[in-house]
């Protein structure tokens, strides 16, 4: 795809939604961004966008409604003009002992790490198909990437980001004929959550084949191979440092 003058919509990207807006937008990328409560953050990345001269859209949205990610896509488009590119980065990622999870706590994690990524798509591809197509990118997981859990506490998010991998495959045969291709993106260690202790991170990094942590600038790499690419679709591409071999 050739992105100069496309529009790129990113949901609830923080950290690494920043760099990314960047990225797009110093290939001439038009950049609409949400957030669910980091207005800062969003306000950051896009300064980040029209500091390189292109145009950008900051909208609060709380993609656990279904309405919202209808109105998102519609926000941007009349902002905007287009949307070429979708990026479902918005997740929730909380730890729940199985004992003590509820179903409302359940929801609020696949509500928004599935079902919204499912919602923004099919609101997508309404307008990438009046310009002949576009790209959506879903976000997923090294861990559900590799097939089998690792750690106890944090069962719907990992029901969430396996359902992507699957959501992805059947999202890229439902519109390859709309040329809009679909791929997933399945994170390893890039950056430290909040809270994690020097300890904690130093032993990512044993665990690690490549033996340190990625940075938002991989993430930035991958996204751009993957716009780049005009033959691939329903792939999960892993981000993880070799991680998911050790």
């Amino acid at each position: 795809m050739d992105l100069q003058d496309k529009v790129a919509l990113i949901t609830g990207g923080k950290r690494i939604g920043l760099v990314v807006a960047r990225h797009l937008a110093a290939r001439g990328v038009d950049v609409a961004l949400s957030y669910a409560r980091s207005k800062t953050e969003a306000d950051l990345a896009a300064d980040g966008v029209r500091g390189t001269g292109r145009r950008a859209m900051v909208a609060q949205a709380d993609l656990s409604q279904p309405p919202a990610c209808a109105a998102l896509v519609d926000a941007t488009v009349g902002t905007l003009g287009r949307l070429d590119i979708l990026i479902n980065m918005a997740s929730v990622y909380v730890e729940r002992p199985f004992d003590s999870l509820t179903a409302a706590e359940w929801d609020a994690v696949v509500n928004v790490d599935l079902r919204a990524a499912f919602l923004c798509a099919h609101a997508a591809a309404a307008p990438m198909r009046q310009r002949g197509g576009g790209r959506i990118i879903n976000f997923s997981d090294w861990i559900a990437r590799s097939g089998r859990p690792r750690y106890r506490g944090f069962l719907p998010y990992y029901v969430a980001k396996a359902g992507i991998i699957a959501l992805t495959e059947a999202l890229a045969l439902e519109l390859a004929g709309d040329n809009i291709l679909v791929n997933a993106i399945a994170p390893g260690p890039i950056v430290a959550p909040p809270g994690t202790t020097d300890e904690e991170s130093k032993e990512v990094e044993k665990s690690t084949p490549l033996g340190r942590w990625g940075g938002e600038e991989e993430i930035a790499k991958a996204v751009l191979a993957l716009l780049d690419s005009d033959f691939i679709t329903g792939e999960t591409i892993r981000v993880d440092g070799g991680r998911h071999v050790r």
